[in-house]
């Protein structure tokens, strides 16, 4: 008789919360990590981070940060999205990013995911998306195309000559 195999035990599915102070050490660990962002972009990613924390949603910055539980839960990814000034239910997703180690389990497409439902609750119908076209974000661009997002504009040599700005545009409530 064969012994019983062991019982597979299921990964732990990553929780979503919101941003707390002791998260803003493992964002900037992130971003830097990427290697995608200068320190301009790093130093306005904490900014941001440093506004939400002090004002909360007064901020305009709301945040969603994806932990992976387990042994010593680990912060492996956040958003932070915000309605656009001088319009109705229109929202921007202004950073979205996971630690490189832990990219490929869908983490990214959870957080979208969960800022779309967010912005729909909070009153929001449509979202949109900047980024860059240089080659090392033909993965982000893929995406946010996968997500639903359609090209809604694109600004030549808008962050310098050869570096377009594209914005992506997903509505999120049926028509």
């Amino acid at each position: 008789m064969e012994p019983p195999t062991p019982a597979r035990k299921e990964p732990s599915r990553p929780g979503i919360r919101g941003l707390g102070s002791f998260d803003r050490a493992a964002i900037e660990r992130m971003v830097v990590a990427c290697g995608r962002f200068n320190a301009g972009e790093v130093a306005t990613a904490l900014e941001l981070v440093d506004e939400a924390l002090e004002k909360g949603d007064a901020s305009g910055y709301y945040f969603a940060v994806l932990e992976e539980e387990g042994e010593g839960s680990a912060v492996r990814g956040y958003a932070c999205y915000g309605p656009a000034p001088l319009t109705q239910g229109a929202y921007d997703l202004y950073w979205i990013v996971v630690d490189p180690a832990a990219q490929k389990k869908g983490y990214g497409r959870r957080l979208l995911e969960y800022v779309e439902k967010d912005v729909v609750v909070r009153g929001g119908r449509m979202l949109l998306i900047e980024t860059s076209s240089q080659e090392s974000y033909t993965d982000t661009v893929r995406f946010y195309q996968r997500a639903g997002y359609g090209l809604a504009a694109r600004i030549r040599n808008f962050y310098r000559v050869g570096d377009d700005k594209l914005i992506f545009l997903k509505d999120l409530l049926p028509h």
